[in-house]
This record gives C-alpha cells, sequence and structure tokens, in this order.
C-alpha cells in the first residue's frame, strides 16, 4: 500500500470501515461525503444506529473527514493519483458552532425534504428522531431536536442566488423580507429592506419589480408573487409603528471621518440614496438641489396618485435626521461646481434628465405644445403649494406622444386636468410599449385613447395655436439596436387628428450638463461603469444624469454603489478592487420546489374605485395584514436559504458567514476506494 494516503469515497458504513481500517495501518485518509453530514443515508432509514465508530474515526488523527465535498477532477494511474476536490461553503464555521440551535428556530424557511420539514440552517438531527422544535406546515411530520452526527455542527443550504433577487438592480434581499413578512416578523423584514435602500414607502408604489418578472412561481407555477406590494405593505406598517411609539428622529452614527465633506448636486433618488449610505458610514454630506422640493423625479415627475408627496416627504425626513443637509432651491452652475470642489473633498453629481426632447417635427413651437416633464413637474409644484408658474389650460382634446411611464402619467394627469378626450400616440405596438402593462391598464380603465403604429409628422395651428396633428401610420420592419422591430412610414397614410394639446414624452436628458465632463452622444455624462468616477478626480456621477431614464430602483442603487465609491476615495483606498459587475449564473441552478406546489391565486390589491378617481387621491390603496401575510406564504423558498440574516443575529459564538466561499483542494494520493 503507498504511503501517499488513500481516498475514500463514501460516508457510509462501508465507506467507516475501509477509512478505520486504513487509519489503524497507519495511512492517512481523506474520506469525503458528498452530504453535509456522515453516515446521513444511514441516519434517515435507521436513525438510532449512528456507531461509536463513526465519532472514533472523525477523531482518528490520520482520517481527514470532508463533508460537503466532490471530485471535481481526478489524473494519474494505481498509486500515483491526482485528486481535485470542491470543499463547502458551509456558512457556518465548524470551529465555533457549538450545535446549541439558537440558530434554527429564527430562521423563516421551511422546506420539506424526504416528506419531513427542515429549515434552511439545520444541523444532523434536523428531520429525524427526536421531540418536535420546528412547527410543521400543513400537518407535515415535525422535525426533531438533539440528535449527534458527524460533524455535530450546523449548516446553511443555499441553492444560489433566488431570481428574484438576482433581477433586483438594488441587490434587495428579497426572498428574506417575504419569508420574515410570512412569519409576522415585520420589523426583521423592514430592517433587511434599509440594508439595500432607503426609500422603501416610494419603491412599493412606484418600482417597476423586475423581481416579479423572475420570480419561478409565476414562470412555473401560477402567478409572481406580489413582491413590490409586500415592500410597500411592511414600509408603511413600520411607518405608522414608529410614529405611535416616538416622534423622535433616529440618532445618527458617530462619524468615523468627521474631518471630510461630500457635496451632493441634485436631491433626487441616487443622490439622496448616496447620502443615506454616507451617513450610516458616519460621512457628512450636503446635498444642493435647484427645485423648491426634495426628490427630483420622485417628487416632480410621478403623480401624487401614484406618489403621495407625504410619503416621499417622510422618507427624506428620515434621510435629513441622520445628519444630511439639504440646501433647496440651490442651482449649481459652472462656477459653483468649481467652488464645491475646491471646498469639499468629493462631490457627487446626480443632477438628473429634468429636460424633454423635442419630436423635431414642423409646428413644435406652436402654442399649447409642452414637454411632459415640465408639464408634470409643474402641476406637482402647484399640487405641493411651491411652484411659481400655474399648470397650463389644456383644452378638451390631448393627445400625448410616446410609450414610456412619463407618457402614461401625463395622459393620466392630463384627464384628471379637464382633458375630456386624451389619446396617447405611439409609433409601435402596445407589445412594444415600453410602459408598464398595469400603467396601461389603469389608463385604460381611466378612459384613455390609445393609437398604436402612429407617429405625428407635423403640428397645425391657426394664429399661432395648435389645432391638430398630422400623423402617419407605421409598420413594424426588422429589429433595431433595441431589439424591438423598427417602425416603418406606410406611404401615403397621412391623416389628421384635432387637438387643443400636445404633450410630448418621447425621452429626457440632463439639462445644462458641466463643462469638463465627458458626456456620451445622448447628453449624459461619462462614468466608470462600476466606481462611477467621471475623468475628473474627486468628481463621480450617477443615476438618470449617467444612465439616462431608468427607474427609481435603478438610480437608487447607483446612488449606493457612489457612496461606496466616495467611501473608499476618502480612506484612500482602491475604489474597483472587488467590486466588478456580477450577474449570478442562473441556469444551472437546481432550484427548490415543493414537490406539490398548491394553486394559490396572487393576492390583488384593493385600488380606489374608478368613480373616485378624478383627482389625485392615491389609486392602489395597499395589502392589510392578512392579504401581506397571505401573499408572502406563497413565496417557493426556490434559493432555499433567503439570507434574512436573522441567524447571524441569533448566534452568540458568531459562526456564521453568508459570504463564506468554498475551498478547492489538491491532493496527491496513492489510491481511490469508492464506498458509495
Amino acid at each position: 500500500m503507498p504511503n501517499k494516503g488513500v481516498l475514500v469515497l463514501g460516508g457510509n458504513q462501508a465507506g467507516l470501515r475501509a477509512a478505520l481500517d486504513l487509519a489503524q495501518s497507519g495511512i492517512p485518509v481523506y474520506w469525503v461525503e458528498g452530504a453535509p453530514f456522515l453516515g446521513q443515508k444511514e441516519r434517515e432509514q435507521a436513525p438510532h444506529q449512528l456507531t461509536a465508530e463513526m465519532l472514533e474515526a472523525a477523531k482518528h488523527p490520520d482520517i481527514t473527514v470532508l463533508t460537503g465535498a466532490r471530485v471535481t477532477g481526478l489524473t494519474g494511474q494505481r498509486g500515483d493519483f491526482r485528486v481535485e476536490i470542491q470543499y463547502g461553503p458551509r456558512y457556518v464555521d465548524p470551529a465555533r458552532c457549538t450545535a446549541c440551535r439558537d440558530c434554527e428556530p429564527v430562521c423563516p424557511v421551511t422546506i420539506l425534504v424526504n416528506g419531513r420539514p427542515r429549515k434552511a440552517i439545520f444541523g444532523p438531527s434536523s428531520g429525524l428522531d427526536a421531540p418536535s422544535t420546528i412547527q410543521a406546515p400543513d400537518g407535515a411530520h415535525p422535525t426533531p431536536a438533539g440528535y449527534r452526527a458527524v460533524p455535530n455542527v450546523f449548516i446553511i443550504e443555499k441553492r444560489g442566488m433566488a431570481p428574484c433577487r438576482a433581477a433586483c438592480p438594488g441587490d434587495i434581499h428579497v426572498q428574506g423580507y417575504v419569508a420574515l413578512i410570512a412569519q409576522g416578523r415585520f420589523q426583521e423584514a423592514l430592517e433587511l429592506i434599509y440594508e439595500a435602500v432607503p426609500f422603501p414607502r416610494v419603491l412599493g408604489r412606484v418600482c417597476h419589480h423586475p423581481c416579479e418578472e423572475k420570480c419561478r412561481r409565476g414562470t412555473e407555477v401560477d402567478e409572481p408573487v406580489a413582491i413590490c406590494a409586500l415592500k410597500r405593505f411592511v414600509a408603511d406598517r413600520g411607518w405608522e409603528e414608529d410614529l405611535a411609539r416616538s416622534q423622535s428622529a433616529p440618532t445618527a452614527p458617530s462619524l468615523s471621518l468627521p474631518s471630510r465633506r461630500v457635496a451632493i448636486v441634485g436631491a433626487g433618488p441616487a443622490g439622496l440614496t448616496a447620502a443615506f449610505f454616507l451617513a450610516r458610514q458616519g460621512i457628512p454630506s450636503e446635498v444642493f438641489e435647484a427645485l423648491p422640493v426634495a426628490g427630483g423625479m420622485m417628487a416632480v415627475g410621478i403623480p401624487g396618485y401614484r406618489l403621495p408627496p407625504e410619503v416621499l416627504q417622510q422618507e427624506i425626513a428620515a434621510i435629513e435626521a441622520l445628519g444630511v443637509t439639504i440646501h433647496l432651491n440651490h442651482p449649481v452652475d459652472q462656477a459653483a461646481l468649481q467652488q464645491l470642489r475646491e471646498e469639499y473633498d468629493a462631490v457627487f453629481i446626480a443632477v438628473g434628465t429634468h429636460r424633454g426632447q423635442a419630436l423635431g417635427i414642423p409646428g413644435e413651437d406652436l402654442q399649447g405644445v409642452f414637454s411632459s416633464v415640465a408639464f408634470l413637474r409643474t402641476v406637482n409644484l402647484a399640487a405641493m403649494g411651491v411652484g411659481a408658474a400655474s399648470p397650463p389650460r389644456l383644452g378638451e382634446k390631448v393627445m400625448v406622444v410616446g410609450g414610456g411611464d412619463v407618457a402614461i402619467d401625463s395622459a393620466r394627469v392630463a384627464r384628471r386636468m379637464g382633458g375630456k378626450e386624451v389619446t396617447v400616440l405611439y409609433r409601435r405596438t402596445r407589445a412594444e410599449m415600453p410602459a408598464e402593462p398595469w400603467q396601461i391598464q389603469e389608463a385604460e380603465e381611466e378612459g384613455i385613447h390609445f393609437h398604436y403604429l402612429t407617429a405625428p409628422v407635423r403640428a397645425l395651428g391657426r394664429d399661432g395655436v395648435l389645432t391638430a396633428l398630422e400623423c402617419i401610420r407605421m409598420e413594424l420592419g426588422e429589429p433595431d439596436a433595441s431589439g424591438r422591430r423598427r417602425p416603418v412610414p406606410v406611404a401615403g397614410s397621412q391623416f389628421i387628428l384635432e387637438c387643443d394639446t400636445l404633450l410630448v414624452a418621447i425621452g429626457q436628458t440632463v439639462e445644462a450638463p458641466f463643462e469638463g465632463l465627458s458626456l456620451t452622444q445622448g447628453g449624459t455624462y461619462v462614468a466608470d461603469p462600476v466606481t462611477l468616477q467621471t475623468d475628473v478626480r474627486g468628481v463621480f456621477a450617477g443615476g438618470d444624469a449617467v444612465s439616462g431614464p431608468a427607474s427609481v430602483i435603478e438610480a437608487i442603487a447607483a446612488g449606493r454603489r457612489a457612496a461606496e465609491s466616495i467611501l473608499r476615495y476618502l480612506r484612500g483606498e482602491d475604489l474597483a478592487a472587488g467590486r466588478a459587475p456580477k450577474r449570478p449564473d442562473l441556469a444551472d441552478i437546481v432550484y427548490y420546489t415543493p414537490e406539490q406546489p398548491v394553486q394559490r391565486p396572487r393576492t390583488q390589491m384593493p385600488r380606489l374605485p374608478l368613480a373616485q378617481r378624478s383627482g389625485f387621491a392615491e389609486v392602489n390603496l395597499g395589502f392589510t395584514l392578512e392579504q401581506a401575510v397571505a401573499e408572502a406564504e406563497r413565496c417557493l423558498s426556490c434559493g432555499v436559504c433567503s439570507e434574512c440574516l436573522a441567524c447571524v443575529a441569533a448566534c452568540q459564538p458568531g459562526a456564521i458567514d453568508h459570504n463564506a466561499v468554498g475551498e478547492r483542494l489538491t491532493l496527491d494520493l496513492g489510491a481511490v476506494i469508492v464506498a458509495d
């Protein structure tokens, strides 16, 4: 027998016998088992037959036990093998874990394994033969406790990042907060959300929730979990409970770099998010906003029936309570930017895209033609009592050109502002329309008309006032750079539509770009996609000012990245190290799915009756407690561990590390014994 050592594959009785015999002969043994515990199959079949020999083998000085491991490569010949082994991760440090079980009860995820309930974090006895410690779902067998095995420590099962979280631009622990809501642990759910975003109440109302598009319940069972509505429920409830408990603001953290100062240009979602995360790290910042209100497009671009102004302002006030200073009515021009660079240690430009793009057609300068962005801003500021201008008189017939959310918002606002016949013109079909489907549906419910495959070619007027719009029919040709089929004019198909007002919503760009900063062809700033640093040292840019018009959650994600970059910059650290964009490959992940998932229809959020939608009262009314819990229970727990981090708080030895990575071992061995 060679002296190099022997690989024994299989943590069963046969593997035990081989490992002990070899070790007792003085031969080093590497005992590899794919399951997290030795003898797992035997224990499931005959749980009382774990022998003292198993414990003896695990303690033998010549036996190295590798559970949760697999052989990934085997080369060589008899007496001279090279073996590659992938080991772990367990996410629980065996050297620290005491098997106290404190983590298990707080885990909100319960799955069924061989018909028995088991938590995402579990020990060798979970699901076997001892008295119950875990409530079983739907009358299944209870989970027992108190059983010893090798190693007698806990492990966390992760199938991979849940598709919902992978789809979230803000990297919110989606499955985690949904699992906590299902157990009625609302405060924990809200705290988990705040680890990623400072605007959960806003996002619960206006996020386009790409997480739901990837929800496996929706793609494989019935309908996706109402993830966005659950976020709104727990955030609204948390706000109400905070008000009932105390009116006091949260205490700002002690400053980690009190001598450093950061200037942020723009109080929109990107700028305020950067301020929020910097404040949580003890970095003071001042935000300079040109508008008379904070919030950027959240405040002046989203109508009150979707996002009540008081909801936004309450979340902004919470950011200010952390020590963030916001200067309103404080535009920053070229000279002011230079002054900020001189007075502050870093500058973050998050000015958004508040300038609407023109159609470029004859007659666009007629009275009655407006940018949708400017129109919505005027209406929202007037509603808040801070606007210098009054909303324009629209007339009875209103045309809106565009297919995004701004176009739909403009049409619905125009309807509320007196437009009796409001029509949206879009040059492609409804299937290609970038606006969210529920936005289109609600607009149709409110009497908005849609003309698809239609494009304006000329605005017509009398005495300088708009009276009609000449349009042309379109047909779809070959796909363009966006992947959508390109609209092509149909020769000779022109027609006339009478109108009193034309609202243009075909795109937006930066209003007054700063000199010295590189711009894209679209007029947005050039910034490193990872660090958001511009080509000027110490100046960062993000949000719509870099990406172009996007979503609130994408702007928030940019603000969080900017805060991380600024923090590193102030500390003199590498801005990019370890931060390369990583989108997990989900294709090869075998997700968990209940054996027979029960069909459960998606909970429908109560909405304001159509007859009451003449004003700006909020249309979507939110879940009740019972609705929220029932909807959260629909989650399949497909990633198993939800990364809610409750186990981290419960583990007194500090044994849990959700960021642990596995190890790859290379061994030179003399023999391989397969005992599976």
